[in-house]
């Protein structure tokens, strides 16, 4: 059974039988000294004026009651009872075992229209109100074909979950898709600020290497100047000192001719 709920359940589109009283405040107190025999003599429809002692239902032929039995049993497989509590009484609520005309289809179809129009449902794109309705009136398919031939009942409700199975998984996947995303983002702009400051590090570093290079190159300008000048200086001081040794050696050789040739004579 589902979980109980202190609030009594919303219309759906899935067809139940008339909410029954299965217990009160004054029958849970007293549960010690009740027999079992007597634990549903208290069962009552929702909505009259109190407990009202279940009718008897009419003999039918042990083929047929096995039959209805089993398919109850199946229903209440697929389609577990509502259970819940108002005003310290608890109600359940089975699915109904009725077998569907044509015009509870033809009835079906309007009523999804009219409730996918009434809440406002996307015609397009994700839509839990759509989704929601749809799955429904699924439920409610399943409810009639089980109560006609219960094997295809059970063949659909295969279907019914694995196509669940098979949202839950996409459903999972884009929200891990979307974490995913988000964390790339923020790990993107966290990444793009610190890449800011690293350019931001990085263009001051080149601007002091720029003006580095500029007082290097000064420097160096300065020095190949100054060493010029030097070399300009030294070059004019060779040369003065090569003419003089030139002229000296002139000289002499003038004065050792001069010498020689006196004795040549």
């Amino acid at each position: 059974m589902q979980e109980m709920s202190l609030i009594p359940p919303t219309a759906s589109l899935v067809k139940y039988d008339n909410p029954l009283l299965v217990s009160s405040n004054t029958d849970r107190r007293s549960k010690v000294r009740t027999p079992k025999t007597s634990q549903h003599a208290t069962v009552a429809v929702m909505g009259s004026g109190g407990p009202v002692p279940s009718p008897p239902k009419g003999k039918m032929p042990p083929a047929e009651s096995q039959k209805d039995q089993k398919t109850e049993e199946i229903l209440n497989s697929i389609l577990p009872p509502r259970e819940w509590s108002e005003s310290g009484q608890l109600w359940v609520q089975s699915v109904s075992s009725t077998p569907a005309t044509r015009l509870d289809v033809i009835n079906l179809q309007e009523q999804l229209d009219t409730r996918l129009q009434q809440r406002q449902a996307r015609e397009t794109g994700i839509c839990p109100v759509r989704r929601e309705l749809y799955s429904q009136c699924f439920d409610e398919m399943i409810r009639q074909i089980t109560i006609e031939c219960a094997e295809r009942g059970l063949l659909l409700l295969r279907v019914r979950d694995e196509i669940r199975m098979t949202i839950a998984a996409y459903q999972t996947l884009y929200e891990s898709s979307v974490a995913f995303g988000m964390r790339k983002s923020l790990m993107s702009e966290q990444g793009k600020t610190d890449m800011e400051q690293t350019i931001e590090s990085l263009n001051g570093e080149q601007n002091d290497l720029e003006k580095q290079v500029m007082e290097l190159k000064s420097k160096c300008d300065a020095v190949e100047k100054r060493e010029s000048e030097k070399r300009q200086v030294e070059e004019k001081k060779h040369q003065e000192e090569i003419q003089a040794l030139k002229k000296t050696n002139q000289q002499l050789k003038a004065q050792l001719e001069g010498i020689i040739a006196p004795q040549k004579k």
